[in-house]
């Protein structure tokens, strides 16, 4: 009898086992959704300011660099610069045609109308100068690109640094801020 008396002892302690690993899944789970689940949110939440820039003024706060990221009032060379460059001078350029590199049978040409903001208002006697330089650095350029170089924003943005390049190249030493683009057609 005391045998049996064990034996039940054994299975009744066996059947409490189990009772405990059921619940301890259940206790797995719920640790998983009370604890691991809001804590991999946080972290995700803290990674997503932190790469868009929006935790920047807490970051530099808590390591002490908050003078750097407080903006500092703009200085009055700053203020002149702005100033001078809302009110710009622009030179006309040319009309600009030239066929573009094909590379079927259909010719393909870009027709495009340019104006220069310069730096300087008395820089456009100058640039009249090196018109010819200039109008030659554009044609050579333009006659190597092809139609896919100028799709979309990207391409525009590309030709427009491009052509800046080339053409603070051929006025060096004046200073040519900006090309502005009146009209680009693609035929």
């Amino acid at each position: 009898m005391a045998d049996d008396d064990a034996n039940q002892q054994d299975e009744g302690d066996l059947e409490a086992g189990e009772v405990e690993v059921g619940e301890g899944k259940k206790g797995s789970k719920r640790l998983i959704f009370l604890v691991v689940l809001p804590l991999l949110l946080v972290i995700g939440a803290a990674a997503g300011a932190y790469f868009t820039g929006a935790a920047d003024p807490l970051i530099a706060l808590i390591f002490g660099r908050g003078d750097e990221v407080a903006e500092k009032p703009p200085s009055d060379e700053k203020i002149e610069r702005q100033k001078k460059a809302r009110t710009g001078t622009f030179y006309e350029l040319p009309e600009v045609l030239v066929n573009l590199n094909a590379s079927g049978r259909k010719a393909q040409y870009l027709k495009m109308r340019v104006t220069l903001e310069l730096d300087n208002p008395d820089d456009a006697s100058k640039l009249e100068s090196s018109l010819p330089r200039i109008m030659d650095n554009f044609q050579v350029y333009l006659r190597e690109l092809r139609v896919e170089d100028l799709h979309g924003s990207a391409g525009v943005y590309r030709l427009r640094e491009e052509l800046l390049a080339r053409v603070n190249a051929a006025t060096a030493p004046t200073k040519i801020n900006d090309v502005l683009f009146r009209e680009m057609l693609i035929q």
